[in-house]
């Protein structure tokens, strides 16, 4: 693959998913496009390219392609700060804030496999259990890619990640067998629901009014500029006093005069002011 070659590659990729992949990623890039093109039987990468942009076939072939090309390792309570902040001043917050008599909603955004997702659900399970009015919750799981959606909607995930699940939680929420996997518990399965989300697409998705949006280390493979746009929509799908909460170091220097920070060394997050700023 020549440099001008990649460009092309590079352009269609961020074109369509906002995804920056740079010079020292090209290997990674020629790599796996290669093994895509020999297994459907495609020559050359113009003429792969070509058929990618050639109608209904092209879209199908497309997001298998996306599936190969994007980012999917994660894990369960991958960063433990941000989800003890959840626990610790974001539902305790929300209950102020509503009484408990409010449904509390989350986003998930770019949720890979969906381990990210259920230790929110996890998380917000455990602490509207014990609340004085317990309190109905939904998670929504987005993420660009179908197959990692699957998964998800599976809720089932090899024993060897049991690990990464504290054990509080671990008792309460998978159920183990015989086999060597385990899967969510069945209150947790109707509480995550999982939807295939483009993020350049999310001033056009129907959330709305969300009490938090969880988004942990997706932006960082954006152009800041791109970052800027999709962090304003997402401000947009908040309610007033809800949260959003980034991945540490993800927008430095960042402001939204909607938003205020909410403290913390280890965390990077933000809540919703309820009134709007003064001209």
């Amino acid at each position: 693959m020549d440099d001008e070659e990649f460009r092309r590659w590079v352009a269609l990729l961020e074109e369509r998913t906002g995804v920056v992949v740079p010079q020292e990623r090209k290997q990674f890039l020629e790599t796996n496009l290669r093994l895509r093109m020999r297994e459907v039987g495609a020559d050359d990468f113009e003429a792969y390219h070509r058929d990618l942009l050639s109608g209904r076939r092209g879209a199908v072939e497309w997001a298998v392609l996306v599936d190969r090309l994007t980012v999917h390792q994660t894990h369960f309570f991958r960063h433990r700060p941000s989800l003890e902040m959840v626990a610790d001043e974001v539902l305790p917050d929300f209950v102020v804030r509503t009484g408990g008599k409010a449904a509390f909603h989350a986003w998930s955004v770019g949720c890979s496999t969906g381990e990210e997702a259920y230790s929110l659900a996890m998380v917000i399970d455990r602490y509207a259990a014990k609340a004085d009015a317990p309190f109905h919750y939904g998670v929504t799981a987005s993420d660009v890619s179908q197959p990692a959606l699957v998964v998800g909607r599976s809720g089932r995930y090899p024993n060897s990640k049991l690990s990464e699940i504290p054990p509080e939680y671990r008792e309460l929420y998978c159920v183990t067998g015989r086999t060597d996997s385990f899967v969510m518990h069945e209150r947790l399965l109707k509480r995550v629901g999982f939807a295939m989300l483009n993020l350049l697409d999310v001033a056009r998705q129907p959330l709305s009014h969300l009490d938090l949006i969880y988004c942990q280390n997706v932006l960082i493979y954006f152009p800041r500029e791109r970052r800027l746009g999709v962090l304003d929509q997402l401000v947009k799908c908040l309610r007033p006093g809800g949260h959003l909460i980034l991945g540490p170091g993800e927008m430095t220097g960042w402001r939204h005069p909607l938003l205020t920070r909410v403290a913390g060394q280890r965390t990077l997050a933000y809540r919703r002011r309820a009134e709007e700023p003064k001209q």
